[in-house]
């Protein structure tokens, strides 16, 4: 028999929300988190817009030696952390070290902290930089530091897919506790607003340079013309059904499939990837279309990328076949924080009774999707597709399922 794998801990940290239960009054009540760059002076560039995380203070959760040796994304993802360990009723000091591992997912990297040792580096001399710039901008250190913080030496890795990377290191940390791991914190956060890594993003082209909040994030708007960067994510404790079960754990719901692709050769004429990461999800899951409740899109806000991604759904749904929806309109896309986002908006949205809306958004006819907008939609969710898709062809899609 196949190991169930399920999520008893959520740590959230969003640009309208910080902790669950603050992020899910905002996103259910469709409050937005996105406003204009305060973390630096983003007159001179294209983008202005940006989803920051408001009132994080490191120093309110953490021991003061942290601070100099993390970047701000480690530092909101260790105290997401701990939120979720707290919420699943976890002490790691109680449990086998080798049997806990963490796997997380990262886009960037620390490039906040990146960027203000080279500025010292240039500026001063080397014997100015810190050590500690050795890992701290490491794509991994997340994984690092939450391991070493907690005491866990079981399997742990990090995955780096862009924005796909979320739902992927989930996979991974399901794949670990299917193979014996009896816990695994897994999830992302991403936070790279700073001028560094704001040149970076800007390379792509897919930064919308609207400084209108409510129109700048668009997915599936006729007006769509590129998405607001943001900061944050979610952690998740994942453990063994059954082990969960045993210790009496709160149990928000099951990981229950996972399909991932890669897309075709711009130009070649092969069909992109999406569909067929739905379709291995499904298939993984064992459920039929019609048993989806609602899918969490991608929300690219890119024309040509909306219509694959609706194309992809309405294949396997059929045109208006399935509520869909896309809260990271009220946060941005928080790159690879953005899916494991989403997956902790499932959770509540499963235990709640209601999908949360896409707001802002006027939805194009052409798309042919039935998006939630303006207001929630109360509706049993039991069953529920999250998206994902990172720039240079990543597909991923996981399929959560309620617990009862």
């Amino acid at each position: 028999m196949t190991t169930k794998v399920v999520v008893t801990g959520l740590g959230v940290a969003s640009p309208n929300g910080l902790g669950s239960q603050d992020y899910w009054a905002a996103t259910r009540s469709g409050r937005s988190g996105i406003g204009r760059v305060t973390r630096f002076d983003p007159a001179q560039y294209p983008a202005r817009l940006a989803g920051e995380i408001p009132g994080f203070v490191a120093e309110d959760h953490l021991p003061s030696r942290l601070i100099p040796q993390t970047d701000r994304m480690t530092r909101i993802a260790l105290v997401a952390t701990d939120w979720a360990l707290a919420d699943a009723g976890v002490r790691p000091e109680d449990l086998p070290e080798f049997d806990m591992g963490v796997v997380t997912a990262s886009s960037s990297g620390g490039f906040e902290f990146g960027q203000g040792e080279l500025q010292k580096l240039w500026g001063q001399g080397s014997q100015y930089v810190s050590a500690y710039q050795s890992f701290a901008w490491f794509y991994a250190v997340n994984s690092g530091q939450i391991s070493i913080r907690n005491g866990m030496k079981g399997p742990s890795g990090v995955v780096v897919s862009d924005q796909a990377g979320g739902l992927d290191a989930v996979a991974q940390a399901r794949r670990q506790i299917r193979k014996g791991t009896k816990l695994v914190v897994s999830g992302a956060i991403d936070a790279s607003i700073c001028p560094w890594g704001w040149v970076a993003q800007l390379t792509s082209g897919r930064l919308s340079t609207s400084d209108e909040p409510a129109r700048a994030y668009l997915p599936f708007d006729a007006d769509a013309h590129g998405h607001v960067a943001g900061e944050g994510g979610a952690i998740l404790i994942m453990e063994d059904a059954e082990a969960a079960r045993e210790r009496g754990a709160r149990i928000y719901g099951e990981i229950a499939g996972y399909g991932a692709t890669f897309d075709p050769k711009p130009g070649s004429g092969r069909e992109p990837g999406l569909r067929k990461a739905i379709e291995l999800a499904l298939e993984d899951a064992q459920v039929r279309p019609e048993d989806v409740d609602v899918v969490f899109a991608d929300g690219a806000a890119i024309p040509e990328l909306d219509r694959v991604e609706a194309e992809a759904i309405t294949a396997v749904f059929g045109a208006r076949g399935v509520p869909v929806t896309a809260p990271k309109t009220m946060t941005g896309r928080l790159y690879s924080g953005a899916a494991p986002l989403d997956l902790a908006a499932a959770f509540l949205a499963m235990e709640e009774g209601l999908i949360p809306p896409t707001v802002n958004v006027e939805p194009a006819a052409e798309y042919d999707l039935d998006l939630v907008v303006a207001q929630p939609r109360t509706a049993e969710v039991r069953t529920v597709l999250v998206l994902a898709r990172g720039q240079g062809g990543f597909n991923s899609a996981v399929v959560a399922r309620s617990a009862d």
